[in-house]
C-alpha cells in the first residue's frame, strides 16, 4: 500500500459551530468575531459564512468595515472553548481512522495513511465529520504541499489553464493533487498560489521574471539563492516543484501560541502599532485561557518596512490568566523598540505557564 497524506480543512468552521447551535442562522450572513457588537472598536472578524465572504467580508477584517459591507449581517460573539471542544470532538475523530493525525490548528490537520483507496477513506472521513454537524473538504496528495493545495480544488471549481474548462473533480469535497498532475494543474498559476508564498515574496520573484509556478520551477537555483537567501531561495524553487514532507510530525505539547499580521500597507502611526497589537494580544490570551492554560512570558515581533526583523519579550511577575494584563505587558513590549520606521508585520506570542490550579 502507498504513504498517502490527506488535508482535512474544517468549512467556515466557527460559523459552522455556530449553526450546529443555532440551526436557524444557516444561509445568513454570519460573521463572527470580538464580543458580536459591530461598533466595537478594536475587533475584528475572525470567521464569516459563505454568505457573508460573498458581500466583501473576510476574517481579519474589522468589525466596522464588515458592517459596511454587510449591514444585514448577523453578528455574534467568539465563543472559543467551544469552538475548542468542536475542535476535539474533529481530532479524535481523526485518530479513530488508521494512520496518524498531526493537528494544525482548530479547525485543520493531516492525516498520514497507507491505503490503496485515499479517496474512498477521505469519503469516510467526510461522513463521520458530516454526523458531528459539520462539514469538511479533504485534499489528497503524496506529501503534504500538494494535500494542502489539493483542499483548494476540493472545495472550488477550478480551471484547467488556458482553454478554462472545469477541472474533473473540483469541487467535490475530495481532490487529488500528485507529481502526476502538478504540472498540468499547478504551473500556469501564480506563485502565490503556493502554500507559504504570499504577495510580497511573489513581488520579488516577478522582478526575476517569475511570475507562474512552472516558471518558478524552471529557475535558476544560484538567482534565487542570490535573491532570497542560502535556505530560502532553494526552498521555493523546491515548492516550484510541489515537493514536501511525506509524513507528519510527532505530537508534541505545545509550549506557547503566537498570532502575527503582515498588513496590506505599512503602518506608520503609533496608534496604529498599539491597536494591531491590542487585537493580536487579545486573540492569543483568549485562546490560550481556552485552552485552560496560563501566560508566564509575552514576546512581540516588529519587521519594519526593510524587512528588519526583531523579537522583544518580558516575563509576568508570575502566570495570569488576566488578558488584560497580558495585553498590556505586550504594549510594553512594543515600546521598549525604537518605533522610528514603518510597520510591515507585527507578531504577539505567549509562552504557557502551568495549567491553572
Amino acid at each position: 500500500m502507498a504513504r498517502w497524506l490527506l488535508h482535512v480543512d474544517l468549512d467556515q468552521f466557527q460559523a459552522a459551530v455556530e449553526f450546529r447551535r443555532h440551526p436557524e442562522l444557516r444561509g445568513l450572513p454570519v460573521i463572527v468575531g470580538g464580543n458580536g457588537d459591530p461598533q466595537e472598536p478594536r475587533k475584528v472578524v475572525s470567521c464569516a459564512s459563505y454568505p457573508a465572504r460573498a458581500r466583501g467580508v473576510h476574517a481579519g477584517m474589522p468589525l466596522r468595515t464588515a458592517l459596511r459591507h454587510c449591514p444585514e449581517g448577523v453578528f455574534l460573539p467568539q465563543d472559543l472553548p467551544a469552538y475548542a471542544a468542536a475542535s476535539d470532538e474533529i481530532m479524535d475523530v481523526l485518530r479513530t481512522f488508521p494512520g496518524r493525525v498531526e493537528v494544525l490548528g482548530f479547525d485543520e490537520a493531516f492525516l498520514a495513511a497507507d491505503t490503496d483507496d485515499p479517496e474512498r477513506l477521505a469519503r469516510e472521513i467526510r461522513t463521520a465529520i458530516e454526523e458531528l454537524g459539520l462539514t469538511s473538504a479533504v485534499g489528497i496528495g503524496d506529501n503534504k504541499t500538494r494535500a494542502k493545495l489539493a483542499t483548494g480544488f476540493a472545495k472550488a471549481v477550478g480551471k484547467s489553464g488556458a482553454a478554462e474548462e472545469p477541472i474533473p473533480g473540483a469541487g467535490a469535497g475530495v481532490f487529488r493533487l500528485t507529481a502526476d498532475n502538478w504540472t498540468a494543474l499547478m504551473a500556469h498559476r501564480p506563485t502565490t498560489a503556493l502554500w507559504g508564498v504570499g504577495g510580497r515574496i511573489a513581488k520579488r520573484m516577478a522582478a526575476l521574471g517569475i511570475h507562474t509556478v512552472g516558471e518558478l520551477a524552471a529557475a535558476d537555483r544560484a538567482a534565487l539563492a542570490a535573491e532570497f537567501g542560502p535556505n530560502t531561495g532553494p526552498y521555493l524553487w523546491v515548492l516550484g516543484h510541489g515537493a514536501g514532507d511525506t509524513d507528519v510530525a510527532e505530537p508534541r505539547e505545545p509550549v506557547g501560541r503566537s498570532h502575527s499580521e503582515t498588513f496590506a500597507a505599512d503602518l506608520t502611526e503609533h496608534a496604529e502599532f498599539d491597536a494591531a497589537v491590542t487585537r493580536l494580544a487579545t486573540l492569543v490570551a483568549e485562546e490560550t485561557i481556552a485552552q485552560g492554560r496560563s501566560v508566564q512570558r509575552v514576546g512581540v515581533t516588529v519587521r519594519t518596512s526593510t524587512f528588519y526583523t526583531r523579537t522583544k519579550q518580558k516575563k509576568l511577575r508570575g502566570p495570569t490568566v488576566d488578558v488584560d494584563e497580558v495585553v498590556r505587558t505586550a504594549l510594553l513590549v512594543l515600546h521598549a523598540f525604537e518605533l522610528d520606521r514603518p510597520i510591515r508585520l507585527l507578531g504577539v506570542r505567549v509562552e504557557f505557564g502551568p495549567e491553572p490550579g
